[in-house]
């Protein structure tokens, strides 16, 4: 295929190719959808009449399965169309472009230099100064919202080391060209140039590194350094975080053919910016960084593509920039591409993955198929955009814009005259009475700002493209701690389900505009949040009359349980087979699945109640930053893939409290079949809860593991196991389980949990024993409030080991207390 050029036919510059197995898929879901009708109608035909027990669940629970329906028929959408792209970076680089590449102006933003430490954040804009592209045409910002000064010294730092890591890197075609990154990964080899050359540059860069930590252990820069630069000048004594005029430094000036490095090459641009903020002035967040960066390149180096990249995101393709021109360039189809996103991928991960941090079938599945569909969202890091489809130019059949037209700085004005000038660009009062964060830049009031932004630019009628490369474009930092991840889904979800709710709806924007399909792909991460409710119902309800003895479910001799199973197997299989094509085993599926249901009954849960309360005008929605660094232990236990619960925090309470009532439940539903009989009854009308009920409790063992048994600082802390357990007994007491409170009567469970905190008081008082005095304060907690409970309960004891009159407790009523008791604290064992 080739494309037009004039009266020359050229050669594309990229090709797109189909997903193969498309039929064989969508036969499955074709089969999927029939037995998702059928649960429908057996749901329908089935419901208790007026008065009888279960109406209410049975129409919650057929709801919930309608609700869950429709969101896989959206999730389809993602998957109808995949579609995979591949550029010629070769025949970029030939004659057709060989002079005339456009300049590239990359963005990177930080807020926090505790949060996001100056040596993370260099490292990235090493990575992106060091792209195998012509110097003179890469620009590199760096906005820094926190004001720091030790940010701006370590970017200063970094400007000379550029000097000696740029050639570095080009001579010898380093990848990853983040300097801690790849000294962490490599050796020198075995040539003596090379190895001499390797030592050079790593004593250089540790050096460096050493400077910029000290720095920052002492809280500010060294005097005899501030007098070198005049940009410290800018720091005075009354700045602060949130009130500090706009500071604009040049560190190098592309525009200077004197600004070279070590062999006497041209060195990209490189820009400091912290803009204005003052406490009467809201700033955006992200957003209004990107836009004051989007204006102030404009005014240095100008180029007409833009790379905006967080701060820990940093470069692991130094061909990334080529890769990215190939579908902006295209001759035949780039002319309506806006912009072509990346994955976000993380080089932190473990084995298994233990919070799903990877996101691989989104990055391998997801979005494909949306870029079958019109394209990929914007997700706000790893995307290269045309500068004038950013600042709201629609997008006009027939319009070419001519790519090869070079972009001129200006070069009169001296680096203090535009660095003075460009100041104003950054003020926090620019934007008053303008488009920007309207109709130009990137949009307000939405905390995913990115995805926004996106749909805007679809909804423009332009396209977007998805390419996922061999060697990953950007590598960033997953979070390694499980209320990490929690926090940063609350915020995500949250913000798509505003986008949802607000006046760029895609029900009033999106359609006629953008296409159908792609329309169902941003509702698939639209429609999150909302799902929560569907979830819990399923977590709760099922488990509560598994107790009472209602069915909600077909017994397993009905011809009905075969829809419920196909569906079962055959949407779980998929997914399976899914994560496993993209690289994923097992247990990382597993330990996705186990996420799913988490930011499911939290995450979401609670993005939905902030969403409404904001429409009401309750809260505030704000931007949170994701810390990037985590301490020893923290980092070590996430290494051995143990899951954090060390943080007190209400969505594990809400977590702990659906887990321990589903363990209550399994475990009495489980004794109540041992002491009053009926196996094969109860195995013949509720096997399916029993089903759902035990996977709920395997999916939540490292739960239990870390609320019983786990003596680390990881372990679920004592004040959320005493609340959840609190909750989950309420919830089986309002519940209104009457024949179980009459097989467990009430000298059962007091008698059950009287042994059961006797139980643990003396696991943790043998822990203690034997693992040494110099122990005792870690299983301190662990000991004092069952310690305190035992107490307590010594009427208890005394009634059922001593007293021997009318007054004591049965032996029947004790050995089913001991039984229970034993169970309960078996099945958390991890």
């Amino acid at each position: 295929m080739s494309a037009r050029n004039g009266e020359e036919d050229v050669p594309p510059l990229f090709v797109t190719k189909a997903a193969k197995g498309r039929a064989a898929h969508r036969l499955l879901c074709f089969t999927i959808m029939v037995g998702i009708v059928l649960i429908w109608v057996y749901r329908l035909s089935r419901i208790p009449g007026a008065g009888r027990p279960g109406r209410y669940a049975w129409v919650g629970v057929f709801v919930s399965e309608v609700l869950f329906g429709l969101y896989w028929v959206i999730t389809q959408a993602c998957r109808w169309r995949v579609v995979y792209r591949y550029p010629f970076r070769d025949r970029l680089s030939s004659t057709r472009y060989k002079d005339k590449l456009p300049a590239v102006d990359v963005c990177v933003c930080t807020a926090d230099p505790t949060l996001e430490p100056p040596t993370l954040v260099i490292n990235t804009v090493l990575s992106v100064m060091s792209y195998n592209y012509p110097p003179e045409k890469l620009g590199v910002y760096l906005s820094d919202d926190g004001c720091s000064e030790l940010t701006f010294y370590a970017l200063l730092e970094a400007s000379e080391f550029s000097k000696y890591w740029i050639p570095f890197c080009k001579n010898y075609n380093v990848e990853p060209r983040a300097p801690e990154i790849y000294f962490s990964q490599s050796s020198p080899s075995h040539e003596s140039d090379f190895r001499q050359e390797w030592s050079r540059i790593k004593t250089t860069y540790e050096d460096m590194k050493r400077r910029i930590e000290s720095a920052g252990q002492n809280g500010c820069v060294p005097q005899e350094i501030k007098d070198r630069h005049k940009g410290f000048l800018e720091w005075g004594s009354k700045i602060t975080k949130q009130d500090h005029q706009s500071i604009v430094q040049i560190l190098i000036d592309g525009r200077d053919v004197e600004a070279k490095d070590i062999e006497g090459c041209r060195l990209p641009t490189l820009v400091y910016l912290a803009r204005e903020k003052r406490s009467q002035h809201f700033h955006n967040f992200k957003a209004g960084a990107m836009n004051a960066l989007i204006r102030v390149s404009l005014e240095i180096s100008n180029g007409p593509i833009i790379l905006n990249v967080d701060c820990d995101m940093y470069s692991n393709n130094s061909e990334s920039i080529r890769d990215a021109l190939c579908f902006l360039l295209d001759e035949d189809k780039g002319h309506d591409v806006a912009f072509v996103q990346f994955p976000q991928n993380f080089h932190n991960l473990t084995k298994n993955e233990l919070y799903g941090g990877s996101m691989r079938v989104i990055g391998q599945i997801e979005f494909p198929g949306m870029d079958g569909c019109g394209g990929p969202i914007y997700i706000g890091t790893g995307c290269f955009h045309r500068r004038d489809t950013l600042c709201g130019r629609k997008f006009t059949k027939g319009s070419l814009f001519d790519w090869k037209q070079s972009t001129v700085p200006r070069t009169g004005e001296s680096v203090a005259e535009l660095e003075e000038r460009v100041k104003e660009l950054a003020s926090c009062t620019f934007e008053k009475n303008t488009q920007w964060g309207k109709e130009m830049g990137l949009k307000y009031g939405c905390p995913v700002e990115d995805v926004i932004t996106g749909l805007s630019i679809h909804c423009r009628r332009w396209k977007s493209m998805y390419f996922n490369p061999e060697r990953k474009g950007f590598l960033g930092v997953a979070g390694t701690t499980l209320d990490q991840t929690l926090v940063q889904h609350k915020r995500w979800s949250e913000g798509d389900l505003q986008i949802l709710l607000s006046k760029h709806s895609l029900v009033w924007i999106g359609l006629g505009r953008i296409n159908l399909g792609l329309i169902m792909g941003y509702c698939v991460y639209c429609l999150w949040s909302p799902n929560c409710f569907a979830t819990l119902y399923y977590s709760v309800i099922p488990s509560l009359y598994l107790l009472k003895g209602d069915p909600l479910f077909p017994q397993v001799s009905s011809l009905w349980v075969l829809p419920f199973v196909y569906v079962i197997i055959g949407e779980h299989a998929c997914s399976l087979a899914e994560y496993l094509w993209c690289g994923g085993t097992v247990l990382g599926w597993w330990n996705e699945q186990r996420m799913w249901l988490y930011k499911r009954t939290s995450s979401y849960l609670f993005a939905v109640v902030d969403t409404f309360l904001k429409l009401v005008g309750y809260s505030d929605s704000g931007f949170v930053i994701s810390a990037k660094v985590s301490d020893k232990d923290v980092a070590q236990r996430y290494e051995q893939e143990k899951m954090e619960f060390g943080a007190v925090s209400p969505m594990f309470t809400v977590l702990s409290s659906l887990a321990m009532l589903n363990l209550f439940c399994l475990a009495l539903m489980v004794m109540k079949v041992i002491l009053a009989g009926g196996l094969k009854s109860v195995h013949e009308t509720m096997a399916l809860q029993i089903l759902l009920c035990g996977v709920l409790v395997s999916i939540n063992l490292p739960l239990y593991n870390a609320a019983f048994f786990r003596k680390d600082k990881g372990r679920m802390p004592s004040s959320v196991t005493l609340k959840s357990i609190f909750v989950a007994l309420s919830l089986l007491a309002i519940s209104g389980n009457h024949r179980v409170w009459k097989l467990f009567h009430v000298h059962l469970i007091i008698g059950t949990l009287a042994l059961l905190n006797l139980f643990s008081f003396g696991y943790g008082i043998k822990n203690a024993v034997f693992t040494g005095p110099e122990a005792l304060a870690e299983f301190a907690s662990q000991i004092i409030v069952p310690g305190l409970i035992v107490m307590v309960n010594y009427p208890v004891y005394e009634a059922f080991f001593i007293r021997r009159d009318k007054g004591s407790i049965q032996s029947s009523v004790m050995s089913k207390s001991v039984a229970i008791a034993s169970v309960a604290c078996l099945i958390p064992i991890y």
